[in-house]
């Protein structure tokens, strides 16, 4: 495969890229995801970001979305409320007839891990955990050089562990206690509250601000805590962190890290966490590796 067209799909804005074999991301645009007038419009959306980028050599079109995704299928099995009508939409099998190119779709996470695989701070490795952090929490679990995706296409749901600390806190998926009720970047802002987020948090607590210092470090011991015992049950090469959150530095990296030793078995003592590499290209980057290999991944 010479290249192939990468798109991440958000509730506010898609993002799309010409992926050449290294993963270097040659060309790329981004529009306002219209998620408020449908399930086709979207669609068209994303037809016509792939048809801007379409070239000589292009293999096809790998989708990466928010929400739980039948990766065999095609379809978007659920979808939060910022994408009203998504769930049920059967992505390749529509974006196949707009474009004429062979499509595959999963997760965004998912996505993001095959393109660690691939291209960025995982290669190389046969058994990886990967976590991203960001406006929610989610994962992608490598085993044998494969991404896992389980019998109910939910398999790397890392944003909905329960976690000490998080008791009562309100999580996105509608429950209480999970991860990502403490350890979004959304969910430390709100903890902030004065409606700053989380830029402004990170910055405070640079400043010197106990408060905002604190809330990071809730959160990223949070995260580590959820690694840490998803580890013992995985035992991982490596486990691969990124997303905005894990941007803001030491005052995030340093309690995670230290909570993953705190909740790892003493075989595990030298498991290495590594940060993504992909960084701003993961989502486009992630989206084309979906369509290494045929789209088989």
């Amino acid at each position: 495969m010479s290249t192939a067209i990468g798109v991440d799909v958000g509730g506010t804005k898609t993002a799309a890229g010409l992926v050449d074999a290294t993963g270097a991301v040659r060309e790329r645009v981004i529009v306002p995801t219209p998620a408020a007038d449908g399930p086709g419009a979207v669609l068209d959306a994303i037809a016509e970001l792939a048809g801007r980028l379409r070239g000589p050599g292009v293999a096809g079109v790998g989708v990466g979305t928010g929400g739980v995704v039948d990766h065999a299928n095609g379809v978007v099995v659920s979808a939060t409320g910022a994408m009203p009508g998504w769930a049920g939409t059967p992505v390749a099998a529509e974006l196949a007839r707009r474009t004429g190119l062979p499509v595959a779709v999963d997760n965004d996470v998912n996505a993001h891990a095959l393109g660690e695989l691939a291209f960025g701070a995982a290669r190389g490795l046969d058994s990886v955990l990967v976590v991203a952090v960001g406006t929610g929490v989610g994962g992608g679990v490598i085993d044998g050089g494969r991404l896992v995706r389980g019998a109910h296409h939910t398999a790397g749901e890392v944003g909905h562990v329960p976690v000490p600390g998080a008791e009562g806190l309100p999580c996105p998926c509608g429950r209480t206690g999970h991860l990502e009720a403490i350890a979004s970047g959304p969910a430390m802002a709100a903890r902030y509250g004065g409606g700053a987020d989380l830029r402004t948090v990170a910055e405070r607590a640079g400043a010197g601000d106990a408060r905002a210092a604190a809330i990071i470090a809730e959160g990223g011991a949070a995260a580590g805590r959820a690694i840490g015992g998803l580890a013992n049950v995985l035992d991982p090469q490596a486990v691969v962190v990124g997303g905005g959150v894990a941007e803001i530095g030491e005052a995030y990296w340093g309690p995670l890290r230290a909570a993953v030793r705190e909740n790892t078995l003493p075989a595990l003592a030298g498991l290495e966490i590594r940060p993504a590499a992909l960084r701003n290209d993961a989502g486009i980057a992630g989206a084309a590796a979906l369509m290494m290999n045929g789209g088989t991944a």
